[in-house]
């Protein structure tokens, strides 16, 4: 009776969501950066639902306190990128400041810098999304980043 029991309990952890997803075999979601001109940034990984783990973090503001800001000129192109190729089926880029939160543009993974001066909060939000079968998600994640603008 036990055999069949772990028989069973090992079919059923093979068919849950990313089990079998070679991809997304790692224990966290892919690291992701941003690049300014020719240099690279971290993001830091915030709330995620990986596999069979989901992390819930504070928010950007509270993640970054105490972080450095990463300076850049107004206007000036951001580009998103992950280390290992493996890219999101879907994404948006929401930039807190004391204005409020707002969704930025992105077009091919770059967007701009705000023109205003300012301390400028930031969570790239990702999914990613089973190709073949509607609605199944094989994770999600929120990476967070700040961007001072003024001079470089």
């Amino acid at each position: 009776m036990n055999r069949w029991l772990l028989v069973v309990v090992a079919l059923v952890g093979l068919s849950l969501p990313g089990c079998s997803k070679d991809e997304l075999s790692e224990e966290e979601p892919p690291r992701a950066f941003i690049e300014i001109g020719n240099e690279t940034y971290d993001t830091l990984l915030g709330t995620y639902c990986w596999g069979n783990t989901c992390v819930d973090k504070v928010g950007p503001i509270e993640m970054l306190e105490g972080k450095e800001s990463i300076r850049v000129k107004p206007g000036e192109i951001i580009s998103l990128m992950m280390n290992d190729g493996l890219q999101p089926s879907d994404f948006s880029i929401v930039q807190i400041s004391e204005g409020g939160e707002q969704i930025s543009i992105v077009q091919d993974n770059q967007f701009n810098a705000p023109d205003e001066k300012g301390v400028y909060y930031y969570y790239y939000a990702a999914r990613w999304m089973d190709e073949q079968e509607e609605n199944v998600s094989y994770g999600d994640a929120y990476y967070v980043f700040a961007l001072e603008v003024g001079q470089r």
